[in-house]
């Protein structure tokens, strides 16, 4: 435990870096070598807050643990601190310190950073309380459970001039997934979009996993003491408790914007970076699901195939979907999705689209020019123009993406420098809204939507506008 002397020189530092935020433009992006950090002091390493322990927290907590020192840990079932403890093992203390309620890891003077892995509902919240506690942080995907929300953590974001960085770890190169085989995937697909090198640009498909939702309907049951079911809950009412509430909560509305929104903001992130619409929005959408359990009570009430089309202000259309064949359950006890009969494909998809959409068998981004296309995926870049790339490289005055090798480094690097991190609020959140506008059409029967993109309003539809929003249960109201 450090000395009363050295905290405060440490805190003082961290104070001073945010002061400087204002001529952060000036300042040059850094690049600090492996051998570099581990010569640093201990004392000038970041100290960490981790708030939410599932697979994706743990998984983060070791990433951050590369460049911070992890203090504390919370989540609302005790049962994962054993589980954190046994998987990241020697990067952190045996004796650190633990909560149920992230408030109470808030309210400790020693934490520098947080890294935020909670489920969807809580994002917001536990986002805003600490960046307005004086935490830089690192929150997963996606932004917020609402366009409202992500608005308003936006502005938080910016009011408080913290560091933020959105787990939308495609924008960095080296990818934390197995398998790939290719360094840089969607930053040079990005680059030879955004240089022309398919020609204009004029649709983009946008596919994600398919996930089966067919489940239910689920008996309520009594809560292990384990789990902070109130606290679970949030701001989302609070439901009598079953296991499959808890988890998988992505089988329900109250805890997430379903897969469209879930897998949708990292691969709509990447749509909006080739198209230049980073920082804009569609101007219509218009979407239909597929909803496995009809509407019956006490079963998932998601949808898992759904088809959105959206029409950007300069011209291209996203086509925007579930990939038939990319079949994820992550072990989850639902049913396989029944085989849509040729009327339900028609009323899906709509007859002018394609057969290669409705039978699109992979998840990725497709840029589709008037001269070629390009396909990219977490693994690789695929079309003529990847292929020509070594013997036709980009100019030397070419656009070309900020380079970030490793998400979580771009963030410590930026908790330093007080830079914009390459996945900041403003990006997450534009990207995020078309999936969130794509949700309010499905839930209204494939409503067409008109969006303004400057406003971020829905316009002439005062129920869909409505939906922007929703209900939030006390004490756990977000301002």
């Amino acid at each position: 435990m450090k000395n009363q002397t050295t905290q405060s020189n440490r805190r003082e530092f961290f104070r001073r870096s945010a002061a400087g935020l204002g001529s952060a433009a000036m300042i040059p992006y850094l690049y600090t070598s492996s051998q570099a950090r581990a010569q640093e002091s201990k004392n000038d390493r970041p100290r960490i807050g981790v708030i939410g322990l599932g697979g994706m927290g743990q998984g983060d907590a070791g990433y951050a643990a590369e460049y911070g020192d992890i203090v504390a840990m919370c989540d609302v079932n005790t049962l994962k601190f054993d589980d954190a403890r046994a998987r990241l093992g020697d990067k952190i203390r045996d004796n650190i310190a633990t909560y149920q309620d992230y408030r109470r890891l808030l309210d400790r003077n020693d934490i520098d950073v947080i890294v935020q892995a909670t489920t969807d509902h809580w994002h917001t919240k536990i986002n805003i309380d600490a960046l307005r506690s004086g935490r830089d942080v690192y929150g997963e995907k996606p932004f917020s459970l609402t366009i409202e929300e992500g608005k308003l953590l936006r502005k938080v974001v910016k009011e408080t001039g913290r560091v933020f960085q959105l787990g939308t770890q495609q924008r960095s190169a080296k990818q934390p997934f197995d398998g790939g085989t290719h360094p840089r995937p969607f930053q040079e697909a990005v680059e030879l979009v955004r240089n022309g090198r398919i020609g204009k640009l004029k649709q983009v498909w946008v596919a994600i996993p398919y996930l089966s939702m067919k489940g239910g309907p689920f008996e309520p049951q009594a809560c292990p003491d384990c789990l902070d079911w109130d606290m679970y809950c949030g701001q989302s009412p609070k439901r009598p408790y079953t296991p499959l509430r808890y988890n998988p909560f992505r089988g329900w509305f109250d805890y997430c914007g379903s897969m469209a929104a879930d897998w949708g903001n990292h691969h709509m992130d990447i749509a909006h970076w080739g198209m230049d619409t980073e920082l804009t929005g569609p101007v219509s959408v218009q979407a239909r699901g597929l909803w496995p359990n009809e509407g019956k009570p006490d079963c998932f009430d998601v949808p898992d195939r759904f088809f959105s089309r959206l029409l950007y202000a300069n011209g291209i259309e996203i086509l925007f979907f579930a990939s038939l064949a990319a079949r994820y359950n992550y072990g989850w006890p639902t049913e396989p999705h029944a085989a849509m009969s040729p009327e339900q494909v028609d009323w899906l998809f709509g007859k002018d689209v394609s057969d290669e959409v409705k039978t699109c068998d992979r998840n990725g981004v497709m840029f589709i020019g008037d001269k070629g296309r390009i396909f990219v995926n977490r693994a690789n870049v695929y079309g003529k123009a990847a292929e020509e790339l070594a013997d036709n490289p980009l100019p030397a005055n070419a656009w070309k993406v900020r380079p970030s090798e490793v998400h979580m480094r771009n963030f410590f690097d930026c908790v330093k420098t007080r830079e914009t991190p390459v996945a900041p609020a403003e990006i997450g959140h534009r990207s995020l809204t078309p999936c969130q506008l794509t949700v309010i059409s499905m839930r209204l029967g494939g409503r067409k939507l008109q969006w303004d993109p400057i406003k971020e309003q829905i316009v002439g539809d005062e129920e869909a506008r409505a939906m922007q929003a929703r209900e939030q249960r006390e004490p756990y109201t977000i301002a």
